[in-house]
């Protein structure tokens, strides 16, 4: 809770209970959210200005706290009364600009260690959760102020290619292979074997040249095929229709070379 150390500091003199180091604590987590305090009390008083400071007299009601905040970009003013009843502390927040209302329960003794106010070392305890207390049950409910509305948005660098789907996925460095595609006898698989003009087991675009429906193994045309293509020529995961003879000595007939239908009819 960086900066609210010498605020309690300027503030000390006037804490003397529990709930004033407690109200001194919200008071911090709002103008860490762009909030301004305009003064106490329900109704605005003269020559009022935004400040980080509480004002005069905000601890004289220990039952009753009433102050009064501005966002930054005054587009929020909020009512802020926050009530003792036993040993918890109810906040009730009404944002005046759109009606809103939110409101929190804290239990005091959860967030202050009483037989230490003077020390602010050891004065609040459960700070994180208290943090998350007023974000999720009053800031988040009534608005933040323009700016502190959310988590900035990751940089490029740091989204994943596929967590954009309009997005190409990265190319592979020249010489490296394609990484494996799932196997076909996955039934999420469907359909990934035509991606492999020579199929698998479970088919593809067209028949196997070689060893008809056999698949061929080791051929992966983007580290490139010796003597027709060089490494990387072909992008990995490409639709790629092989041409030529995929290799020396090709067992089997070349199709080119088998006669027509009918090639014996005189009359064809």
């Amino acid at each position: 809770m960086a900066g609210l150390e010498p605020l309690y500091a300027w503030a000390r003199p006037a804490i003397s209970r529990p709930q004033d180091a407690l109200v001194c604590g919200i008071h911090w987590e709002l103008i860490r959210h762009g909030y301004r305090c305009l003064g106490i009390g329900d109704q605005p008083g003269p020559d009022e200005r935004k400040s980080e400071l509480l004002p005069a007299g905000w601890e004289a009601n220990k039952e009753v706290y009433a102050l009064r905040y501005k966002s930054t970009d005054d587009a929020h003013e909020l009512l802020l009364k926050a009530i003792m009843v036993e040993d918890s502390m109810i906040l009730n927040v009404m944002d005046r600009s759109s009606q809103k209302v939110a409101d929190v329960t804290l239990a005091v003794a959860d967030y202050i260690n009483p037989e230490h106010l003077d020390d602010f070392h050891k004065v609040y305890k459960n700070t994180e959760e208290l943090r998350t207390r007023i974000a999720s049950g009053i800031i988040a409910p009534l608005g933040a102020p323009a700016g502190k509305a959310g988590k900035e948005p990751e940089s490029k660098e740091d989204m994943h290619w596929d967590e954009n789907p309009l997005r190409l996925p990265p190319r592979q460095p020249m010489g490296t292979r394609a990484p494996p595609r799932p196997s076909p006898l996955s039934p999420f698989a469907v359909g990934g074997e035509d991606l492999n003009p020579l199929g698998g087991r479970s088919g593809g675009m067209i028949v196997d040249p070689l060893h008809s429906g056999v698949p061929l193994s080791g051929i992966d045309p983007s580290s490139g095929i010796p003597g027709r293509l060089p490494p990387g020529a072909v992008p990995p995961g490409a639709r790629f229709d092989p041409f030529g003879p995929l290799g020396v000595g090709r067992p089997g007939p070349d199709p080119d070379h088998l006669p027509p239908p009918g090639y014996d009819d005189m009359f064809m």
